[in-house]
């Protein structure tokens, strides 16, 4: 596809990235010259400088014939604005704008119109809300204690989560198919185990290890009786301490307060104010997250999960560090910078938390192709996992008709779970047979390989 992707940013640089390494038509704006030029250096992509939502600048990166405009410049109306025009002026058949500010959620209130959409005031066809997509992941990861990573397939359903194997785990030093010896009634796949960082294809006698990262698919409801096999289980979180008041901690607190028992630190006075009239149940406490007398006075040692979301890194990680040091359980923050992520999960926080993978996985969802229906970039943008569609039948197909055992995979991918009629949830086995609409969730531990499975889930123009 030609794509053109406005902003070079962290998002914007790594949807790049991602999207040039898979053949694509990649142009990127922005009014960064150095941004850019770091770009081309390493990354066969164009880039065109200047202001994102102008007609000129839109024309000059191809405007006229782009597939798909991806809108995810630091501005909420320079990105809106793009695709209103990129939408009047080229009739670009796909655009996509990341929007931050909550005040764009709502409905106009006299109209009862909605802002985006095909009869809304902006002609965008999908929003992407980077607060509302780490809020989601954050609230994963407070219903399951003790994993790393929590995502979502076929809305809820089925869930692909990340854990780290600890001695006193029931399956650690021991082969992988006696797993279903130690839970006869749970079925579960692993699908990706990694060691020392590098990706293992799990087989029945590979032997799980200390530390190992291991990616397992599952019910809903069987998670917990897994991870027990991998580690210790944890208790179920209760009380849970928020640093910062912003857009991200305020919906997290709103979305938690009803579940567990919730405090907020925020130091703008004013702010404290109108979170105390936003939120029903939770605690509003002023101050700075990185008073070592206030999170002592809160009792800190008794606090589950401590979550450090303010649009500081530094303070995230500072605060993140001391609510360790002083007893917090569990501290999970959110980190922007990169660069930062390997050196904190290195014992100094728990989880590091990343907007920008979030964000792309997200963005990924909605660029692939072959009937891609859900995208979640793993372990930093180094795996994927996906959920595809099977469409067809045994002659316009390559999987539907077939036994998983039979489909050809790519080097380094496997089927974890097949979601049929909405509500039922296989996991795989190499006898079962793939019918047309079943939802297929897949785990790629080479991203290089996607293209190659876009086209084994693409239909024959047989089929009708």
């Amino acid at each position: 596809m030609k794509i053109i992707i406005l902003g070079a940013g962290q998002v914007g640089a790594t949807l790049a990235e991602n999207l040039a390494s898979e053949s694509n038509d990649i142009t990127v704006v922005d009014i960064d010259r150095f941004r850019l030029r770091a770009l081309q250096d390493r990354l066969d992509i164009r880039t065109v400088h200047g202001h994102a939502s102008y007609p000129e600048v839109l024309a000059n990166a191809g405007g006229m014939d782009a597939d798909m405009l991806i809108a995810v410049t630091n501005s909420d109306e320079t990105n809106m604005v793009a695709c209103q025009i990129s939408g009047a002026l080229f009739r670009t058949p796909t655009k996509i704008a990341r929007v931050r500010s909550p005040s764009y959620d709502h409905l106009d209130t006299h109209s009862n119109t909605p802002l985006f959409g095909a009869k809304g005031a902006f002609s965008i066809d999908q929003i992407i809300r980077p607060e509302q997509l780490v809020t989601e992941a954050i609230f994963r990861l407070i219903q399951q204690p003790g994993a790393l990573q929590v995502m979502d397939f076929a809305g809820g359903l089925v869930q692909l989560v990340a854990v780290r194997a600890y001695p006193g785990g029931a399956l650690v030093g021991r082969e992988l198919r006696d797993l279903r010896q130690d839970l006869p009634d749970v079925d579960t796949r692993v699908a990706a185990i990694f060691r020392r960082d590098r990706p293992i294809i799990p087989r029945g006698d590979t032997i799980i290890e200390a530390n190992d990262e291991v990616f397992f698919l599952a019910a809903r409801k069987h998670i917990r009786a897994v991870m027990s096999e991998l580690q210790k289980l944890e208790q179920p979180y209760r009380r849970i301490l928020i640093a910062g008041g912003g857009n991200i901690g305020a919906r997290l607190a709103s979305a938690i307060e009803n579940q567990y028992r919730v405090k907020l630190i925020e130091r703008g006075a004013s702010r404290c104010r109108e979170l105390s009239e936003l939120l029903g149940k939770t605690v509003v406490l002023q101050g700075d997250a990185s008073d070592k007398d206030l999170l002592t006075e809160e009792r800190i040692d008794e606090v589950d999960v401590f979550c450090a979301v303010t649009n500081s890194d530094e303070a995230n990680i500072m605060s993140s560090m001391l609510a360790k040091r002083l007893g917090a359980r569990k501290v999970m923050t959110l980190i922007n910078n990169a660069a930062y992520v390997d050196l904190v999960q290195d014992g100094l926080v728990d989880i590091a938390i990343s907007p920008e993978q979030a964000t792309i996985g997200s963005l990924l969802q909605l660029v692939r192709r072959g009937s891609v229906h859900a995208a979640h970039s793993l372990r930093r943008g180094a795996a994927e996992a996906i959920e595809a569609i099977a469409h067809g039948d045994m002659r316009s197909s390559r999987v539907v008709g077939r036994t998983i055992g039979d489909v050809d995979l790519p080097s380094g991918t496997t089927i974890g779970a097949i979601v049929r009629n909405q509500d039922e949830v296989l996991i795989a086995h190499d006898h079962i047979v793939i019918q047309h609409e079943d939802h297929v969730i897949l785990f790629l531990t080479d991203k290089r390989r996607i293209p190659e499975v876009e086209r084994l889930f693409s239909v024959a123009a047989t089929f009708l």
